[in-house]
């Protein structure tokens, strides 16, 4: 079983940036596709970003498109969500997902704990 662990939260002003880490505790099928969902304060959660693919070929919500950026390592076992020009409605607790496939809709079978991330205004 693969564990996720989030890292990089925290509170940052309206126009700031912060970076979040998802580390896989080994690399495997199940890590082939891995990404950032978020929820915040009463709403549903929503994807955010993802990477995967033989290319890594990168996913982004249009919500954050030229904001935030997603990548990973080499080994493929971590993952960053570099985020830009934050904005107060970025608020909420992201969360690391990971499945061995991605498509539209991507309902991944692992996730991390989440890390908060606050934009104050």
């Amino acid at each position: 079983q693969v564990q996720l662990v989030e890292s990089g939260g925290g509170l940052v002003q309206a126009g700031g940036s912060l970076n979040l880490t998802c580390a896989a505790s080994k690399r495997t099928f199940s890590t082939d596709f891995m990404g950032w969902f978020r929820r915040a304060p009463g709403k549903e959660r929503e994807f955010v970003a993802a990477i995967g693919g033989y290319d890594d070929v990168t996913y982004y919500a249009d919500s954050v498109k030229g904001r935030f950026t997603i990548s990973r390592d080499d080994g493929k076992d971590t993952v960053w969500l570099q985020m830009n020009s934050l904005k107060a409605e970025d608020t909420a607790d992201y969360y690391c997902a990971a499945d061995s496939w991605y498509a539209g809709n991507w309902q991944p079978r692992t996730w991390g704990q989440g890390t908060q991330v606050t934009v104050s205004a």
